[in-house]
């Protein structure tokens, strides 16, 4: 009987883990987001959200990729719960499989109180080659790294 009222606690604590780890349906994202097919991403994540005690870099959450004829924006939703004025996620980039840098994104301050958020990147191109992108988010004290999302290329 005690391990069943322990499984039912753990999975709600679980869920409501997850639910708090979700972006806002209410966010806005620039950009012309009617004139292309659209693929988001969030199933190929290297993984939740790490710990925010042990967290080193930004974690990218989703990322949605958007075309327009020959060019591509990318709105991509980081979270960063260490976000402040002396260390933030400052960006992110997109990459090829191969691991050339197709895109890179700088963000000017932290977003704490908005997190996770998302933004989006200018227009860039991809390869006719490339049929999937990964995107890595970037922090200011380490560099890239942290959960990425892998996402098929629109064509």
């Amino acid at each position: 009987m005690k391990r069943t009222g322990v499984a039912i606690a753990t999975i709600a604590l679980c869920g409501a883990f997850l639910a708090g780890c979700s972006p806002s349906s209410d966010e806005s994202v620039s950009g012309d987001q009617s004139s292309a097919p659209t693929t988001t991403s969030s199933a190929t994540s290297s993984g939740p959200p790490s710990d925010a005690v042990e967290q080193q870099f930004p974690d990218v959450l989703e990322a949605e990729l958007s075309a327009s004829g020959d060019e591509f924006t990318v709105a991509v939703t980081i979270s960063s719960p260490y976000d402040s004025a002396s260390r933030y996620a400052d960006g992110w980039r997109v990459l090829s499989p191969d691991g050339d840098v197709l895109s890179e994104h700088q963000l000017g301050h932290d977003h704490a109180s908005e997190q996770p958020f998302t933004r989006t990147s200018a227009a860039f191109a991809i390869p006719d080659d490339v049929t999937e992108v990964t995107v890595e988010g970037r922090d200011q004290a380490n560099g890239y790294g942290g959960g990425t999302v892998t996402i098929a290329v629109p064509r």
